[in-house]
C-alpha cells in the first residue's frame, strides 16, 4: 500500500468519525427534546421526569449498536444472538410510555445508520402532530407537583355519584380502580390538586352524601413509579 492509499483511508476514518460525533450530538439533542416534551406533555401519571431521564442514553446505546453492526453480518449474528439471551424486565404501565420509547429507539436507528436528515425531519413532524393532537384532545397533563391520590369506599354512594363530586371538585381526574366487595364499593383515584381547598370540598361532598363513608387523600408523586 502507498503512502496515496494511506492518506486517503486515514481522511476516509476521519471523515467517518466527524460524522459518527455530528450524529452522535443530533442523537442527543433530539432525545433532550423529546424528553423536555415528555415531561411537559405527556399524560402519564407515572413519575416522567425519572423516565424521561433515560432517552437520552437508550438513544446514543441504539446508535451505537447500529453504528458497530450496520457493515458486518457476523456482527449482526452476533447481536441477535447476544439480545436472545438477554431478558428485560422493565414495568411499562401505560402504552404512551412505549410509544415513547419506539421514538427514542427510532432516534438512535436513524442516526445510527447515518441518516439525519430524515430523522430530524421525521422527529419534528411526529412531535408537531403530538403537539396538535394534545391541543385537540385538549386534556391537562398531571403536573407531579401536585398529584394526589384518593382512595374511596362506600356502601351508600354510587359510582355516578363519586364520579360527580370528584370532576365538580378536581379539573384532572382519572379513575384507576374499581371493586366492589360484601356490598362496598372502593374506588382510587389519580387527582390533581392545585389547592388545599379542593380536598375540604370533597370531604364535605361525600360526607354530606354519606356520613360513614371512608376515604383518604395520599400525595403519590413519588409513590407511583
Amino acid at each position: 500500500m502507498n503512502i496515496e492509499d494511506l492518506l486517503l483511508d486515514y481522511n476516509l476514518q476521519l471523515l467517518d468519525l466527524s460524522n459518527f460525533i455530528l450524529n452522535a450530538l443530533l442523537a442527543a439533542l433530539l432525545s433532550w427534546i423529546l424528553a423536555v416534551y415528555y415531561r411537559r406533555f405527556g399524560r402519564s401519571v407515572s413519575n416522567r421526569s425519572q423516565f424521561a431521564g433515560n432517552f437520552m442514553l437508550l438513544a446514543l446505546s441504539t446508535m451505537l449498536i447500529i453504528y458497530i453492526v450496520k457493515s458486518s453480518i457476523a456482527l449482526s449474528l452476533g447481536l441477535v444472538g447476544a439480545l436472545s439471551i438477554v431478558r428485560f424486565r422493565a414495568a411499562i404501565k401505560e402504552p404512551e410510555e412505549l410509544t415513547f420509547l419506539f421514538l427514542v429507539i427510532g432516534i438512535g436507528l436513524g442516526m445510527g445508520a447515518n441518516q439525519p436528515a430524515i430523522t430530524v425531519i421525521a422527529f419534528v413532524l411526529i412531535l408537531a402532530l403530538l403537539y396538535l393532537q394534545s391541543r385537540m384532545y385538549n386534556k391537562k397533563s398531571f403536573d407531579l407537583n401536585n398529584q394526589m391520590v384518593v382512595n374511596i369506599s362506600s356502601a351508600i354512594l354510587s359510582e355516578e355519584n363519586i364520579n360527580g363530586t370528584m370532576s365538580t371538585n378536581f379539573d384532572n381526574v382519572e379513575l384507576r380502580r374499581m371493586s366492589q366487595d360484601n356490598g362496598k364499593l372502593f374506588m382510587t383515584y389519580v387527582v390533581q390538586a392545585n389547592k388545599f381547598e379542593q380536598l375540604t370540598q370533597t370531604k364535605s361532598s361525600l360526607l354530606k352524601s354519606d356520613q360513614n363513608v371512608e376515604f383518604s387523600f395520599v400525595d403519590n408523586k413519588n409513590m407511583i413509579g
